[in-house]
């Protein structure tokens, strides 16, 4: 095999396997196994921990978060163990990202990206991951806004992953996904300003 395909060929195969993986609803198949409402139909109708909370509970929130983050931890892990280079641990991670926002197995229509991040950044260097996840840990506890935590968490995401991998690729490849999280959290933006975002934890309204 030519030695300049090779790692084309690798990029894509990983790429793959991590938008297969990260195409997977972890919201949607705890809700269905759980009796629980589709998140698609109730509550912001995304896909993601935060309205399986308000739809289902802690327990259905704890599992969604931990099944999100792991689709974006496992196929980037895997990249990282068997010694790939950072292109195409890069490539891994934005592909398992994207599964979660435009899933191939749901009408390409998904979630915010916030936990499949989480997990992407800790399979890359778990102190970029840590780092990122006690930004939105303090923004969360302090202001209660999961939205506006994981806004924070995403922008300064890429500025702690040069300093902590001193990696153009991984940079880029940290800034995009951060990007992309904050376009579609763009409807929470506009509630934020308007003061219409509802905190973690708040109950509704009768």
């Amino acid at each position: 095999m030519d030695l300049l395909q090779q790692p084309i060929i690798l990029i894509i195969s990983f790429a793959l396997f991590g938008y297969l993986l990260g195409s997977v609803s972890t919201a949607i198949i705890t809700c269905k196994i759980m009796s629980l409402p589709d998140p698609r139909t109730v509550g912001s109708n995304n896909p993601g921990a935060t309205n399986v909370l308000r739809a289902g509970g802690k327990k259905a929130a704890i599992i969604t978060l931990l099944g999100d983050m792991l689709k974006g931890l496992v196929p980037v892990l895997i990249a990282v163990l068997v010694g790939m280079q950072n292109e195409v641990i890069a490539a891994t991670g934005v592909a398992a990202f994207l599964g979660h926002l435009y899933p191939l197995y749901y009408g390409f229509k998904g979630g915010k990206g916030v936990a499949t991040l989480l997990g992407v950044l800790l399979g890359t260097n778990w102190i970029l991951g840590l780092g990122t996840i006690g930004i939105w840990l303090f923004m969360a506890i302090t202001l209660r806004y999961s939205s506006l935590s994981a806004l924070v968490a995403a922008a300064g995401s890429p500025v702690i992953a040069w300093f902590i991998t001193a990696s153009p690729v991984i940079t880029v490849s940290v800034a995009f996904m951060a990007a992309l999280l904050i376009w579609r959290h763009r409807a929470n933006i506009k509630k934020l300003l308007a003061g219409e975002e509802e905190k973690i934890g708040a109950k509704k309204k009768p």
